[in-house]
């Protein structure tokens, strides 16, 4: 085996010399593919933000595996205090995933068998799922054609005395219009769970999602804007009732080892995963700034090609994916595809039409924003340290395809 030595030089992971044997501190070099002609653009592409972690991942994944504390220890803590600082609030519990974190906030705040739960149809399924794992029906809602968050409108129409809570998913990392949620919460008492699996760092009239509700709930998900090595989530709040409850919730309603006062169940984050998410906190922000540059450029080079994203007045989107909406959106996708360029659709069907919700017997028709958005968007290339060639060559072979197959 060659293990590779290697040295931050100007911010950056520097080979030095390559080792025959293997020594006690194994390092991994991830090299830079030549990006000034490119030929291939991943979707996303995480080895690349490794310059900024890998050493110092490294040395803490050691400390882990020779400490022998693998769950909620030293990282795990150091990652809560400093997240729920950098979110301007008072608590976060680290948790196993995003869709744990969703299931336990609802959990708190004592939702259960017929109780109603009002989201958008257009999110991952993981948000509905955490309402119907508890019994709840999950109540959907249209879109905004602007945004793709949740309309606020549509909201207000689905209230019913059955309605429990409000999820606003702050999707493909914009803010929803919290101040008309909170002020529709507020009037007919009900909880804002928000959703900002997608959003971390992003920012609402200057104050980050994930502070903006009673309770919040991330993933970090690998490829999201700040991701683990594998699963993780947490849950964020003010509400010191709410916070104690999900620290019982997720250590099978324990408080003090072997002492059970409700019941939980095993959704604690492994220590490696807290020793990850310690370290990346520190480049979010500067990921982000990357993130909004590299949409800033594909703003320019596709005006007027094709529906680019918007960004509200009130926001500071952190374009964790970059969403375009284009006709014929298969074989454009098909032709990027054969020019080595990889995209996503993020999502092909709303809820509604999945069919693991087709017991709820909602038709096409339904929710026709949603819908219709649904044939069009198209997820471009989007992660930090993509490059301006790169992007460059995906609106190239973009306009090239919309030429080819506009109606």
């Amino acid at each position: 085996m060659k293990v590779i030595e290697a040295e931050i030089v100007d911010g950056k992971l520097k080979l030095k010399k390559e080792i025959k044997e293997k020594t006690g501190k194994a390092l991994v070099i991830i090299l830079e593919s030549d990006k000034d002609n490119p030929e291939e653009v991943p979707f996303v592409d995480l080895s690349r933000m490794l310059k900024d972690i890998l050493l110092e991942v490294e040395e803490k994944i050691h400390e882990v595996i020779f400490s022998s504390r693998f769950v909620g220890s030293k990282y795990v803590k150091e990652f809560e205090d400093n997240f729920a600082k950098y979110l301007g609030v008072k608590h976060c519990i680290a948790v196993n995933s995003g869709t744990s974190a969703l299931y336990l906030a609802l959990m708190a705040l004592g939702v259960k068998r017929g109780d109603e739960v009002i989201l958008p149809v257009n999110t991952f399924i993981a948000t509905a799922e955490a309402v119907s794992l508890l019994g709840a029906k999950p109540v959907f809602v249209d879109i905004d054609e602007k945004t793709y968050n949740i309309n606020v409108e549509k909201v207000k129409e689905a209230i019913t005395d059955k309605t429990k809570v409000i999820i606003p998913v702050h999707l493909y990392g914009q803010c929803c219009d919290m101040d008309e949620i909170n002020e529709i919460a507020e009037k007919h008492d009900l909880y804002v769970l928000e959703d900002a699996c997608q959003a971390h760092g992003a920012e609402y009239k200057g104050k980050k999602a994930g502070s903006l509700g009673d309770i919040a709930a991330f993933s970090f998900y690998p490829a999201k804007n700040l991701g683990a090595f594998g699963e993780g989530g947490a849950v964020a709040t003010n509400n010191d009732e709410l916070a104690e409850k999900i620290r019982m919730l997720r250590d099978h309603g324990s408080k003090q080892k072997y002492y059970h006062e409700i019941i939980g169940g095993n959704f604690r984050m492994d220590e490696i995963q807290g020793a990850v998410l310690s370290t990346k906190l520190r480049f979010l922000d500067k990921w982000n700034n990357m993130r909004r540059e590299a949409a800033k450029l594909y703003n320019e080079l596709l005006d007027g090609v094709v529906v680019t994203p918007y960004e509200a007045p009130y926001n500071r989107h952190v374009y964790h994916l970059y969403v375009v909406r284009v006709k014929n959106r298969n074989k454009v996708r098909g032709y990027l595809h054969s020019q080595g360029i990889y995209t996503g659709i993020h999502y092909p069907l709303p809820i509604h039409l999945q069919k693991a919700y087709s017991f709820m017997n909602l038709s096409k028709g339904a929710f026709p924003i949603a819908e219709r958005v649904a044939k069009e968007i198209l997820s471009l290339p989007m992660f930090p340290y993509i490059s301006e060639d790169e992007i460059y060559y995906v609106t190239k072979k973009l306009k090239e395809g919309v030429s080819k197959y506009e109606v």
